[in-house]
């Protein structure tokens, strides 16, 4: 029996491309479809909800979702670890609870973002440079945010990356004290630059999304382990085992 999934922001670019995809494949269907102002009843039935609106939205969906008990994937940005940190808790108290924050459905993007991690203990300078369409409407991205607080977590024994002059604005947002570079403009689909330096040498850790298509295995992927029970989840390199 198919799996019938709710999707929430269905009229924006990423909820447009999931209803194509599950509308196309076998093993899930598309119990509602949820924009601006639509009622969050319309979760009611559904076995699991996509959340792709945006982050105003998105908590008030994710607080839906879970007191109805429907596992969620949450793609929306805006996602930190702070505000992560509550939902956390609620799934912890509740072994049949299910949520899974993906900041990127990209497998190579899962992928460069734990190269990045790897590396970051063995250079002092670190920065990211993003950049995505013009109609993202935030920034820092989501993938940016999780790779930040990654790189500041493999860190933790050797403390913050250097990052001098950061009191000026054109040296960018700090995240987890990695600087994060942002660019919103026409011509670009998403792309991101880990730039890491040390002592004669520079390391450049780039992902390029050329097409939505990259996008369409993680969301199966995402899709298919939000079951009850599977418990708190962040970031696609979890379901990857990276």
């Amino acid at each position: 029996m198919a799996t019938s999934v709710a999707i929430v922001g269905s009229t924006g670019r990423m909820g447009g491309l999931i209803d194509r995809l599950l509308t196309a494949g076998e093993g899930f269907d598309v119990h509602a479809r949820i924009g601006r102002g639509d009622s969050l009843d319309q979760l009611d039935g559904a076995d699991v909800v996509i959340d792709v609106s945006v982050p105003a939205v998105s908590p008030g969906v994710v607080e839906a979702a879970l007191d109805r008990g429907i596992p969620i994937v949450v793609g929306t940005s805006g996602w930190t670890a702070d505000r992560i940190a509550p939902v956390a808790a609620r799934v912890a108290a509740d072994p049949e609870l299910t949520a899974l924050f993906i900041p990127n459905f990209s497998l190579g993007s899962a992928l460069a973002t734990r190269f990045a991690e790897l590396a970051a203990p063995h250079f002092e300078s670190i920065e990211i440079i993003e950049a995505h369409h013009a109609g993202k409407t935030d920034s820092p991205s989501g993938t940016a945010i999780r790779t930040a607080e990654l790189i500041g977590a493999a860190r933790a024994e050797l403390g913050p990356v250097a990052a001098p002059h950061a009191d000026q604005r054109a040296r960018g947002q700090q995240v987890a004290s990695v600087p994060v570079h942002s660019m919103r403009m026409s011509g670009v689909s998403a792309r991101q630059e880990v730039v890491l330096g040390g002592a004669g040498e520079t390391v450049r850790i780039v992902h390029e999304t050329l097409s939505d298509e990259s996008y369409e295995p993680g969301i199966l992927l995402a899709l298919g382990a939000a079951t009850p029970g599977t418990g708190l989840v962040v970031g696609l390199g979890a379901l990857l085992g990276l």
